[in-house]
């Protein structure tokens, strides 16, 4: 008998083979895991649904695969479990009235047809909006007809060249419509495939530089305060199995100034052309992993201690460095912060994570010399930088913001701390 890929989730039709478990002739039961598959920007343990003797293994480290191929035989032991029952597809996203005429076609090609309830990931849908596209005229190459990025690239080079003009948006940061350059005629060369992982983060930094017109307001924040209760409630943490870094308390500053100034956590609905204001605070962290950036989300900061601040990033940082995190745990968040102090950066300028407005990023702090109150001292501190999508936020906004939320870490009670 023959064990599948089965589907494993919304968007999870494909993947990369990370790693197989097992070899032939091995004995395996039903639900263990067979391999890992990364799809996006998680990695999925895949169980056999029958058990038995492994007799021929179909597939390898790196191949890509796809819901229904064949990934083991088995022989002798159970037979495979019976499928789930699909759950009715819920309806589709609504999609958008295409907001500009799309030119016709010209002669000798042919624009796909309408097709009814157009199947494709959030992601897809997203990106279709902000191009105008209808992706009812948009065909899918994936099983089931599922509509992938390649194929609204596809479909706008049918336009482009249908009407001989431009389609900027066909452009992708990993497949350029350019061929590729030989660089092996002037040196030797290594050519390293980019990984799936490394194609999301391309084509996510390409989508939000492009869609979003980026401001960045830069300050220093004095941290010396908040190094030294750093410094004398780290002891107190660790023997409630915490570890205090600097990062919980920039997070606890960052979420009051956010509630004064509610423009930075919202999201702008391009299709209704409104402000959505979010009433609740899920901060992405953005984590730097050997496969590339991810950022989990912190759900209701707000709500949350020091000590349970701690807690979950030491945890949400250990299972990105893994590659554990789940596609649940990186969405939903209304802000990010990148810190990256303690590689050695100063300023820098983060790109905003979309759908969000804003992001926040902080260099390494560093002992410099102050002037305050007529005399000159020797303080930590610490670069920020506050990027922001200029549709939304204007820069007074931005430098009022940062004007409450350099004091906010300046001036942290001890009280916050305290356990």
């Amino acid at each position: 008998m023959d064990v599948k890929l089965p589907k494993l989730g919304e968007g999870a039709d494909s993947g990369v083979v990370v790693n197989v478990f097992v070899k032939e002739g091995d004995t395996i039961a039903r639900d263990q895991a067979i391999l890992e598959l990364e799809n996006e920007k998680a990695v999925a343990s895949v169980p056999s649904t029958a058990a038995g003797v492994i007799t021929n293994i179909y597939v390898k480290a790196g191949d890509k695969i796809s819901v229904g191929q064949r990934l083991i035989s088995l022989s002798g032991g159970d037979q495979p479990a019976a499928a789930v029952p699909t759950a009715k597809r819920a309806a589709p996203e609504s999609e958008p009235e295409t907001p500009a005429e799309e030119p016709a076609a010209g002669a000798g090609e042919e624009i796909p047809k309408p097709v009814a309830a157009p199947v494709a990931s959030p992601s897809v849908r997203r990106l279709a909006r902000e191009l105008g596209i209808d992706l009812s005229k948009v065909r899918g190459s994936e099983a089931g007809g599922r509509i992938v990025t390649g194929d609204i690239r596809a479909y706008l080079a049918r336009l482009q060249k249908a009407t001989e003009k431009p389609a900027v948006a066909a452009t992708s940061p990993t497949k350029p419509a350019t061929e590729s350059i030989d660089y092996s005629k002037w040196g030797s060369v290594t050519k390293k495939p980019l990984t799936q992982l490394r194609q999301v983060i391309a084509r996510r930094m390409w989508e939000n530089w492009n869609a979003i017109p980026h401001v960045t307001q830069f300050d220093d924040a004095d941290f010396t305060r908040l190094n030294e209760l750093r410094k004398k409630f780290a002891p107190v943490y660790e023997n409630k199995g915490a570890k205090l870094t600097l990062t919980p308390l920039v997070l606890k500053a960052l979420v009051g100034t956010l509630k004064k100034h509610p423009i930075f956590n919202s999201s702008l609905d391009e299709i209704a052309q409104a402000i959505v204001f979010k009433e609740y605070f899920h901060i992405g962290i953005a984590v730097d992993t050997e496969q590339g950036l991810i950022v989990p989300v912190i759900r209701d900061a707000d709500k949350k201690s020091v000590l349970e601040l701690s807690k979950e990033l030491e945890q949400l940082a250990q299972k990105a460095r893994d590659r554990k995190v789940t596609a649940e745990e990186m969405k939903g968040g209304t802000f990010t912060v990148s810190n990256q102090g303690a590689i050695g950066s100063a300023h820098f300028t983060p790109i905003i994570n979309k759908p969000e407005v804003a992001i926040l990023g902080l260099g390494r702090g560093a002992m410099k010399p102050v002037a305050r109150d007529g005399k000159v001292e020797v303080r930590m501190l610490t670069p920020l930088g506050l990027s922001y999508d200029h549709r939304v936020i204007d820069g007074g906004a931005a430098a009022r913001f940062m004007v409450d939320l350099v004091q906010a870490l300046q001036d942290m009670k001890e009280e916050v701390v305290h356990l």
